[in-house]
């Protein structure tokens, strides 16, 4: 069919046509861009990866993902992300690959049967859950069997394994220094310090007791201690890496603590409380609480920008993420539509 606009069309009518075009290429626009740097944020419920413009905290584009994701990373030049599916029950077998240029999946990696780079036959890696990008390549873990493993996405081929032997290996954080991989494993109440040889040809593992139920961990800016939130006990441990032992456990009276993240410059530590909605704020030199703020329904993931100006924390429960300002101290907006909302990564 062929529009044709004469003298006799009526002005009203060109009018809509006009502002109908005019919408389209909006929609259009709104669609293609994609801001840097970029705030992404999943929705569990809704099985996707959302893009935020984080100056305008305005959704930017929408990818799906597989089922029920709760970490992402991405990776450092901002083209890459992958996604872990948890599945609804810790059954999940998938990770999602996503370029968030073009806003599109790349690869659905399939984490059942797993064969690795020579033939060998890896088995399944079911559970998919926290992952972080180091040197080119994804670090996750496998909470269903007990591993972590690491995605090459150059070749979109699982490439390592590595048995943790701890039940609920949940997240993990990397040493930039000494490439060593630290995991909280949430039922063996430990954490894993799994460390290369020099030649990165031999891992061996150190298992570290902590306290009851460990998820939140990172590792301090210096690399000189890891911390845990636990979750069963209100408490945190806190870990010298070179001895890999405990040296300090802080009780912060959390319910259920679920992130933990160190500030850029080593100042501060946030905590989340899913049991409580709370997030507390510790200064890490001390080892004190200097706030706790009530945030709403299920606090649970924390991205910290990397200029460290502010922190996003998922509140997953009022599918809300808060911005919490690192010099106030307080929460300055809040923006919402997720369903809920856990895992976010920062596109550079």
């Amino acid at each position: 069919m062929r529009l044709r606009i004469g003298k006799q069309t009526p002005l009203h009518f060109i009018t809509v046509l006009l502002l109908f075009f005019v919408f389209l290429t909006q929609v259009a626009a709104a669609q293609s861009e994609m801001p840097r740097p970029a705030l992404v944020v999943l929705s569990k419920d809704a099985n996707q990866l959302e893009i935020i413009d984080p100056a305008s905290y305005k959704v930017v584009g929408k990818v799906p993902t597989g089922a029920v994701p709760h970490e992402v990373a991405v990776s450092t030049d901002g083209n890459i992300a992958v996604t872990t599916n948890y599945g609804a029950h810790q059954n999940g077998t998938t990770l999602t690959v996503i370029d968030l240029n073009s806003q599109k999946q790349l690869h659905t990696v399939e984490l059942t049967n797993v064969i690795g780079p020579h033939g060998e036959k890896v088995g399944d890696l079911t559970g998919p859950h926290g992952v972080e990008f180091f040197q080119g390549k994804f670090y996750f873990t496998a909470e269903g069997n007990k591993k972590i493993a690491r995605y090459d996405p150059a070749k979109n081929q699982i490439d390592w394994t590595f048995e943790i032997g701890q039940n609920r290996t949940h997240m993990l954080v990397i040493s930039k220094r000494t490439h060593t991989i630290y995991t909280s494993n949430v039922n063996s109440d430990s954490v894993s310090a799994v460390q290369p040889s020099p030649d990165g040809g031999h891992w061996t593992s150190t298992v570290i007791p902590v306290g009851k139920g460990p998820e939140g961990i990172d590792i301090s800016p210096d690399d000189k201690e890891v911390w845990a939130a636990n979750s069963g006990d209100g408490s945190v441990s806190i870990v010298d890496t070179s001895s890999k032992k405990v040296t300090e456990t802080i009780s912060v009276g959390t319910k259920h603590s679920n992130r933990l993240k160190f500030t850029p410059n080593g100042k501060l530590v946030l905590i989340s409380d899913l049991g409580s909605g709370d997030l507390l704020v510790l200064d890490a030199s001390t080892r004190k609480t200097i706030k706790r703020l009530k945030l709403g329904t299920s606090a649970e993931g924390i991205l910290i920008q990397p200029d460290g100006s502010r922190a996003f924390v998922a509140v997953s429960g009022d599918n809300k993420v808060d911005v919490f300002d690192l010099k106030s101290l307080d929460v300055v907006t809040s923006f919402d539509g997720f369903q809920d909302p856990d895992g976010m990564a920062w596109r550079q």
